[in-house]
């Protein structure tokens, strides 16, 4: 069964998904080379390998929800393809596994938390559910954290807001991988923007976006299909742009949101700064370069810095949800462009998602992604991830 949070909205407007899906998803492909894995039997999986490094069970729980979600949700960039990430992690020592993230310093509309390099999703859900409380008591809450790892997709802790009638905005730094506007060097991450705002009979607007044009797990999940990426995704080690995943990945860099600097690169390169001030800067952890490498330092802590915020719409104008349905509601019913089906909102492609791996049992995998999880399952010694039977 999918969680609340990934079952959110479901029962709302679904739209077409066909002319938003990614050259990378692993969903929606060939039947041929995609398997179903049914979502239990998935997070099964998850939480073996994850305990199997030594992981708490309450921890590997908590990480294999994240990663069903991310999947269910067609954010395979962050879901099962990262699982390894996080073994590793823990099998180098930057990650914890017999502590928990603690609130260090409060008061009554902040805070800050101490990861203690626990699972990015153990410090995200303990700074999410801080913020929430504070944000019932006090109208507003923010709380930054550092010490953290790798938390996932943002959308899923402003999601934990949206689910108690909140708006939730969550955001992370990264490791360098992004190089900024007229750059050739990587000094920013991804560093995601989340914003998650309820609507009525649990629809809800899920802003969840990298602030470089793609997020680096995209590109990844190019190259190992071998497809080329599109213009604006990436530069090689000259600044210049490529289409091949490998000279991004190698000595190269993401572009900002916007690509290069004619098409608004530098408006991705501002965002990617704000989302610093809000986490690193803020909080006090690693930033910029002084972040961890994204390839090769899993022995090195990554201390990143993560934000939550929470805010109570009914401290505000009565009405909110009202005019957020509103607002979705004209945007989906508007003519659409010429060559187009219909104009969405954010947080529908990943609704219509959801209900197809309700209708199919599970989520479909590229067969890759099974070879590579199979490796992981030998490795592990953990049983292998058994798709449904056709």
């Amino acid at each position: 069964m999918l969680s609340l949070r990934c079952r959110h909205a479901l029962s709302s407007r679904c739209v077409s998904l066909n002319s938003v899906r990614s050259v990378t998803g692993f969903g929606g492909g060939d039947a041929a080379d995609h398997k179903v894995v049914p979502v239990a039997e998935a997070r099964r999986f998850v939480e073996g390998c994850m305990q199997a490094v030594g992981a708490k069970a309450s921890h590997a729980s908590l990480l294999s929800e994240l990663l069903l979600c991310a999947d269910s949700r067609g954010h395979y960039s962050h879901g099962l393809n990262r699982l390894e990430m996080y073994v590793r992690d823990i099998q180098q020592g930057s990650t914890s596994i017999d502590v928990e993230p603690a609130l260090e310093k409060s008061t009554a509309s902040t805070g800050l938390v101490d990861g203690k390099a626990c699972l990015g999703p153990v410090v995200g859900q303990l700074g999410m559910d801080v913020a929430i409380e504070k944000a019932k008591e006090t109208g507003v809450g923010w709380v930054a954290a550092h010490s953290s790892n790798h938390y996932g997709i943002a959308g899923w802790y402003a999601l934990r807001a949206c689910d108690q009638g909140l708006i939730g905005l969550s955001f992370t730094n990264t490791s360098p991988l992004q190089v900024p506007t007229r750059g050739r060097e990587c000094v920013l991450g991804t560093n995601p923007i989340a914003l998650a705002a309820p609507g009525k009979n649990g629809d809800s607007f899920v802003l969840d976006m990298a602030t470089s044009t793609a997020a680096i797990g995209k590109v990844e999940l190019c190259k190992r299909k071998g497809n080329s990426i599109p213009d604006g995704w990436g530069v090689s080690a000259n600044g210049q742009q490529t289409n091949d995943p490998s000279k991004v990945l190698g000595t190269g860099g993401l572009l900002p949101l916007g690509g290069v600097e004619l098409s608004g690169g530098y408006k991705g390169y501002g965002l990617a700064m704000m989302v610093e001030v809000f986490c690193g800067i803020l909080a006090g952890s690693h930033y910029g370069t002084n972040i961890r490498k994204w390839i090769g330092q899993h022995d090195v802590p990554a201390n990143l810095g993560q934000c939550f915020i929470a805010i109570n719409p009914n401290c505000f104008a009565p009405g909110f949800e009202d005019r957020m349905q509103d607002l979705m509601t004209y945007c989906r019913n508007m003519p659409p462009a010429e060559g187009e089906t219909n104009v969405l909102v954010a947080g529908d492609p990943e609704r219509q998602h959801l209900q197809e791996v309700e209708e199919k049992g599970g989520v479909s995998y590229h067969e890759n992604l099974i070879t590579a999880m199979g490796k992981l399952s030998a490795e592990l010694d953990v049983p292998a991830m058994q798709p449904k039977s056709t």
